[in-house]
């Protein structure tokens, strides 16, 4: 391809991308890229006449592409999605929404890639935010063998986030079958965990999960601030106790250190679900958006559970200049 019609073909991906995904406006895109408004609008129309724009965004570019073979040989992965970057503005709640977004769109496309090329697929899923951005993208498919498991306990009330809700709008998507773990994401002691996991239907819920071709897992970081304490998922005094043990991020209800490590708190005894052993055995895609989750992001992909990465582009770019 000449040089000139690709650096062009970049230039309306980017473009597309800040525009249609990340809700910038045309103001805001100017300021950035140093167009004018009008040259603005005009690629935007060419970019629709190219395709590019259509249901979802062509997002591979030459940037994307190097973002994504740089952190798979970091970090040893076997795959990485890599969204365009965006760039940060003076409201960071907003930039984490635009992320999970664009992360949303690339693992649905995933998701519906992998379903197409499988037979009789399982899939175990985590819950959050992200993963429900996901569930939101995911296009049609008619795919009735496929059975969709959830891996961990769910939320105390209903929500979009929660594993009820995400597993059973993807199976409708698809036509399929959801598996809900009948249990809470945190027990009160370890002796409440051991009674839920003795539990029949438990355990024939985990028991299909073991059998998953791939999980599919966002994550938290933790801290003071993080989901899990602000909605009231740990205590206070819970979150302080696993934060003295050093964690700094939460995947599949299990908590890990800076160098990817289980820490040595109760709390990774009273969350029902699957165990890290059976995170060693599977496929782990891993779903990271937003920069506040950098910090927990690098220390889950040292971990060496993580086997793909659907990243979003500006949160590839930190994990790749640390």
């Amino acid at each position: 391809m000449d040089q000139s019609i690709d650096q062009e073909r970049q230039l309306l991906v980017r473009l597309a991308w800040l525009y249609y995904v990340g809700g910038h406006s045309q103001e805001e895109i100017s300021e950035q890229t140093g167009l004018s408004r009008f040259k603005i609008l005009r690629l935007l129309s060419k970019a629709r006449d190219a395709k590019i724009v259509k249901i979802s965004i062509d997002h591979q570019s030459v940037e994307t592409h190097r973002l994504a073979d740089a952190l798979c040989r970091r970090f040893g992965l076997v795959e990485c999605i890599v969204s365009p970057p965006m760039g940060a503005t003076a409201d960071p709640q907003a930039d984490e929404a635009r992320a999970r977004h664009a992360v949303g769109i690339c693992s649905a496309a995933f998701l519906a890639r992998r379903l197409q090329g499988a037979t009789s697929p399982i899939i175990g899923l985590a819950w959050g935010r992200t993963i429900a951005a996901m569930v939101d993208e995911m296009p049609k498919i008619n795919r009735p063998d496929a059975r969709f498991v959830s891996l961990m306990g769910s939320l105390s009330r209903t929500a979009r986030t929660n594993p009820f809700e995400v597993v059973q709008k993807l199976a409708e998507t698809c036509g399929g079958e959801a598996y809900i773990l009948p249990a809470p994401f945190i027990t009160d002691s370890e002796e409440d965990y051991q009674i839920i996991m003795a539990q029949s239907l438990v355990r024939q819920t985990l028991a299909l999960a073991q059998k998953a071709d791939f999980y599919i897992a966002s994550f938290g970081d933790c801290s003071m601030n993080s989901f899990i304490h602000q909605h009231g998922l740990l205590r206070s005094e819970e979150i302080e106790d696993v934060l003295a043990s050093g964690a700094v991020a939460d995947m599949l209800g299990k908590f890990f250190n800076r160098d990817g490590k289980p820490v040595p708190s109760k709390l990774n005894y009273r969350t029902p679900g699957i165990s890290i052993d059976d995170m060693a055995r599977h496929e782990i895609v891993l779903l990271a958006a937003g920069l506040a989750k950098a910090e927990a992001a690098e220390a889950l992909l040292r971990s060496g559970l993580i086997n793909r990465l659907i990243v979003d582009g500006d949160l590839a770019t930190r994990l790749i200049s640390e």
